[in-house]
């Protein structure tokens, strides 16, 4: 049977109180819970149930194990992300970022404790299809390293001279195709065809967040705005103007949705990217086309 929401959450939960138990100090425990829960829209994990069972996933533990390993790594990038030597935001998802609740040493910690738990999970005994688990502990692996993964994006904000484009697919791409990747791999099919789907819809989800960075309010988002400008970061509204970039976020998302690959479940996977996609259009992007 396909595996739902509340399962994977059921998923996510265990594995947070697996490494958040008794044993576990107080305060890195509190914060574990804080990074994860309750959580924001949850996207990339949905996408990777919703590639697995486009492609008819016979091992749903497996496929639910991938999605919450790739929500505990993209939660342990936020909790890094907000800390003061990046954007120094003390709100994420309307309330106080980990650093500003429980310190930096702890707020470092947590993030650390949260890539380690998301393999752990994978590493679990209990896991059906075990002959997939090293092409999808390598692809998710893929989405948070170097060279191309969310520690590089990151790392691109250090450098002089940067392509917005690669910076945009390492920093927020990596995680899509990984999620993407992961639920073919969960699957047990092949992840290659796969990657572009991942890469269009991330490079749209960090278009779409540049556009609101520069044209929404922290009320409207729950973090702070105008980062890029006063961190002179890299985006695609400086690069291409706030008309070039809603242009550029239409053509991701039309790309995206024609980038699933063939599969049983392609025509509904397909309505799913429309569905996600509508979640994250700023309010100046007109609605995708069916």
């Amino acid at each position: 049977m396909p595996i739902g929401d509340s399962d994977f959450e059921q998923v996510l939960r265990s594995a947070v109180e697996e490494a958040a138990d008794a044993r576990c100090p107080k305060l890195l425990a509190a914060a574990l819970h804080h990074s994860v829960f309750p959580g924001g829209a949850r996207v990339r994990p949905k996408l990777c149930l919703a590639v697995a069972l486009a492609n008819h996933c016979d091992a749903p533990a497996l496929a639910a194990a991938a999605a919450a390993s790739v929500e505990l790594l993209h939660c342990a990038s936020l909790v890094h992300d907000d800390m003061p030597c990046f954007d120094n935001a003390d709100e994420r998802r309307g309330r106080q970022s980990v650093h500003t609740a429980y310190g930096e040493p702890i707020a470092l910690l947590a993030g650390d404790a949260l890539i380690v738990s998301a393999f752990a999970l994978l590493a679990r005994p209990q896991l059906p299809a075990k002959n997939r688990l090293s092409q999808l502990m390598r692809v998710v692996a893929e989405g948070v390293g170097a060279p191309c993964g969310i520690a590089a994006g990151q790392a691109w904000e250090s450098e002089p001279v940067v392509d917005v484009s690669l910076y945009h697919r390492a920093k927020t791409g990596a995680l899509f195709i990984a999620a993407t990747a992961a639920g073919a791999a969960a699957a047990g099919v092949d992840v290659a065809p796969w990657k572009l789907l991942g890469a269009k819809i991330g490079e749209a989800y960090q278009v779409a967040d540049d556009i609101q960075d520069a044209t929404s309010t922290p009320e409207q988002l729950g973090k702070p705005c105008g980062v890029d400008v006063a961190l002179n970061r890299p985006s695609a509204v400086s690069e291409l103007g706030l008309e070039g970039a809603t242009h550029r976020l239409r053509e991701l998302v039309e790309e995206g949705v024609a980038a699933v690959p063939p599969c049983a479940g392609r025509a509904e996977l397909q309505e799913v990217v429309r569905q996600q996609a509508q979640r994250f259009l700023p309010k100046v992007c007109a609605p995708v086309a069916a």
